[in-house]
């Protein structure tokens, strides 16, 4: 099996587990964690697809892989402050027992 071949399977499987997680938990900070294995696993297509693709001198993949670093760690710290704030008022992450968005 080629090398391209086992990163997208692995890439497959981290972001089956990602959306397995964000579909199936009612706990806020595990969908963000599953959110974060979904983009992780698209970093791992776009590094794979840029070594093993056809040969360039553009650094597209890795320029993508910042970009979707970046955009992760700013979804991460505005998820986490959301849901600080909504456990310092209701005392709870379970989505299921945030149905009202009224304060």
């Amino acid at each position: 099996m080629n090398p391209l071949a086992l990163l997208l399977t692995l890439s497959s499987v981290m972001f089956a587990l990602g959306l397995l997680a964000v579909l199936t938990r009612r706990n806020a900070i595990l969908i963000l964690v599953g959110i974060e294995l979904m983009l992780n696993a698209a970093n791992i297509n776009f590094i794979a697809f840029w070594r093993y693709g056809p040969p360039d001198l553009e650094m597209a993949g890795p320029i993508f892989v910042l970009f979707s670093i970046a955009i992760a760690a700013a979804e991460a710290a505005v998820g986490l402050a959301i849901i600080l704030m909504v456990f310092r008022l209701r005392r709870t992450t379970d989505l299921n027992q945030l149905d009202s968005l009224h304060g």
